[in-house]
């Protein structure tokens, strides 16, 4: 199982945190593993400011059938690279956002390449959504209703 994070990712905890809070991405990743593991998942977190890496990864992901959680971060709202190497996955996505991109005031955050081949969408729940977007993964009923835009 991934854990994908597109840019600035990496600056959680540093960059505004009013928006994205105070939890660092190594933090980030240090909750993914853990609740994966209480989900018996295996979950491995990433994080590139690289389109390209990003597109081999879930060009990967397509290859080995690895079920994928994605923050695409400011390549969800323009990259078709990214939509092209979504649309090749044959596992579960779930597309997953820290804030709410469709109650943010930049218009441009308000469409998402990814969402068209994601399964779910959790957004605005801050880190927390990632733990969601895995319950979601193990289809297991306490994930809630958290699928589409939230």
């Amino acid at each position: 199982m991934l854990v994908l994070n597109g840019p600035n990712l990496g600056r959680l905890g540093r960059r505004q945190p009013e928006i994205y809070g105070s939890t660092t991405h190594d933090g980030l990743a240090e909750l993914c593993v853990g609740w994966g593991r209480e989900l018996g998942l295996d979950v491995e977190v990433r994080q590139t400011n690289h389109e390209g890496v990003m597109v081999d990864w879930l060009n990967a992901a397509a290859d080995d059938a690895t079920p994928v959680v994605l923050n695409a971060a400011a390549w969800t709202h323009y990259s078709y690279a990214v939509y092209d190497a979504c649309a090749q996955l044959e596992a579960p996505l779930v597309e997953v956002h820290i804030s709410d991109p469709t109650q943010r005031p930049e218009v441009f955050r308000h469409s998402s390449v990814v969402t068209p081949h994601a399964a779910h969408v959790v957004a605005g729940r801050g880190v927390d959504g990632y733990r969601q977007a895995l319950v979601l993964l193990t289809s297991r009923p306490e994930a809630g209703d958290v699928g589409g835009r939230s």
